[in-house]
Order: C-alpha cells, then structure tokens, then sequence
C-alpha cells in the first residue's frame, strides 16, 4: 500500500477529510485503516478557529479516530511563533476564536482583546461573526508597534456550501489599513510544519491535501513527499498545469488512494493510458481508471513544462477524458 513507505500521515481537513458537517465519502474508514495499519494519523489543519478538541470531537462523531493530541492547527504554530519571540506573559491581542485565544495562553502567553491593553502581538484567525471591532483594535495595535502574525493566508476556505472567504482574506482587513503585512504561521508557510513534526515526532512523514498552494507548496518547502486528492479544492486542470513547487508526489481520487499499491508512471504512462504531446496540445490514449489517466497526462505535462508550467489550453484534450 501508498502508506507503507511513511510513519506519519499529515492529514489537512477541509476538503480532505471532511466538507463542512459532512464527512468525505469513504474518508473516515480509510483513516481507521491507515491507523491499524500501524500509521500515526495527525490532522493538520490551517483553520484556527476551533480547539484541538472541538476538532477531534468533530471528526469521531464523522466516525474517524481522533484525539486532541493528534490535532495540529495552525493557531498553535502563530502561538509558539510569538512565544519565542516575546517574554513569558505578555500579551497578545487575539482577533479570532477560541481556538486561537487557548493556544496563546498555553504558550504562557496572556490573551487580550483591545489596543489599549498595549498589546506587544497582534495574531489573527478565521472565526464566525468575527467583527469590525475587533478588526479596528488590532488595526490599531497593529499602527502602535505590536508584531503581527496571521495563523494563515488561505484565499478561500472549502464548505458544504462552496468556497467562502478565509483568513487570508480577512487579514487584507488590518494589512492594507496599517500597511503591515504580517508573518503567516500557516501551510505554506514553514511555522505550522515544523509544529507538526514537534508533535508528533515523524521521521518519513507523508502530507496529504487537497490545495496547491497550501498543502502541497508547503510540503514542497518542508522538502517530504505529498499526495493529493481531489475531493476538495484542487481540480484536474489545476494539477495537470501546476507549477514545480505545486506538484505533488502522488495524485489520488480520495484517501482510498492511501490503502492501494501507486502504480507505476513513466514515461507518460501508467495503466492503460500513455499521454504525449501531438500538435502543440497533450493527448490522452488507451483506456483505464480516469486517475491512472491523470497521472499519465501529469507525468507528460510537467516533463513537458520542466520548471515553468503548461497553458490549461493545451491540456483540453486530456480533461475532455478525464474531467
């Protein structure tokens, strides 16, 4: 199986494990699996808005197996990244949710909620009905000197609804109104990695997403390998005209894709189908799984691209196979 080479499964949530309320299909009896197959499940997740306890209680009512202790968020990298900047008990104003406010208190760190408190942070998360009010005082902490961190930098969030705004949009709020862009805790960025690999202590991790520009980007700077599914935010045409840094190891339909033997893919071909370049655009033969097909057709469209990336038009023919 895919997972028998790794010791560690560094899970992202939305899109991967579940979409909003629901879980994926079949997600959550893949992990169960994986975890008696002897790999450790840690949930790695750029979402700071809930505790690592709401989210592991979230994810056994969707049946797949999960303590507190196996939760990575992305509040927890932003907390430790402030606490080793600042002394011991200083505050650190919190625009965002619970999830965000308990991390900072268990780096010793105080929690507050004004710029008249004369914060010496400022960190913010994605949070329901988070305010205006809020948003102005870190604004102004922000204009008075205090560190800015964002837990992360995503666009957009995946739901059972579609794609809502995420942080990266909310933080566009306090950056343009005092010109200060802040340090990002979250995928892709180094800080949240490196908290996974102190919690859980992988030797060969494997960093399984859903997303391009966050999951597999960041596994590409941590420099370990990644699946990616398609059960979230990433599309066909996206990874068949990704960038170096945006391809990933494995590409699978699901987390089921975890518990099969990868085939083997060279030289444009896996399966049944072999993928090359005719007249200007890549072209797809033979016949098989539609994600042998896609892996068949990456193979081709990023030799082909070497460190640039393809135009989506001249992959056409290939998506009209494969979706």
């Amino acid at each position: 199986m895919l997972i028998d080479g790794y010791d560690t499964l560094l899970l992202d949530l939305d899109g991967v494990v579940y979409l909003g309320s629901h879980a994926v299909p079949g997600a959550p009896e893949a992990l169960e699996e994986a975890r008696r197959h002897g790999v450790r499940l840690a949930y790695v997740t750029n979402n700071a808005s809930r505790t690592p306890a709401a989210i592991a209680a979230h994810l056994r009512e969707l049946g797949a197996p999960a303590t507190a202790e196996d939760v990575v968020t992305s509040a927890q990298a932003a907390a430790r990244l402030i606490a080793e900047r600042v002394p011991p008990g200083s505050k650190v104003l919190v625009v965002g949710g619970s999830g965000l406010r308990m991390a900072v208190r268990r780096q010793g760190l105080r929690p507050v909620s004004t710029a008249a408190e004369s914060p010496v942070a400022v960190v913010q998360g994605i949070a329901p009905g988070l305010s205006y009010g809020l948003l102005s005082e870190g604004a102004l902490a922000v204009r008075q000197g205090a560190l800015f961190v964002a837990s992360n930098a995503d666009s957009t969030m995946p739901t059972g609804r579609g794609e809502l705004p995420g942080n990266g949009a909310m933080v566009r709020v306090i950056a343009h109104a005092t010109g200060v862009e802040p340090i990002y805790a979250g995928k892709p960025d180094p800080p949240l990695h490196r908290e996974s690999m102190i919690r859980t202590g992988a030797r060969r991790p494997l960093v399984v997403g859903d997303r391009l520009d966050t999951d597999i980007e960041g596994a590409s700077n941590a420099r370990v390998e990644s699946l990616l599914v398609l059960t979230g935010v990433a599309t066909a045409a996206d990874v068949l005209t990704a960038e170096p840094r945006h391809r990933p190891t494995y590409v699978g339909e699901d987390l089921g894709a975890l518990l099969q033997p990868y085939p083997e893919v060279r030289d444009g071909a896996c399966g049944g189908w072999r993928a090359e370049w005719r007249d200007g655009v890549l072209r797809l033969d033979g016949e098989g799984s539609r994600i042998d097909g896609l892996r068949a057709a990456c193979a081709a469209a990023w030799a082909a691209a070497g460190e640039g990336r393809v135009e989506e038009d001249a992959v056409k023919p290939v998506l009209e196979r494969v979706g």
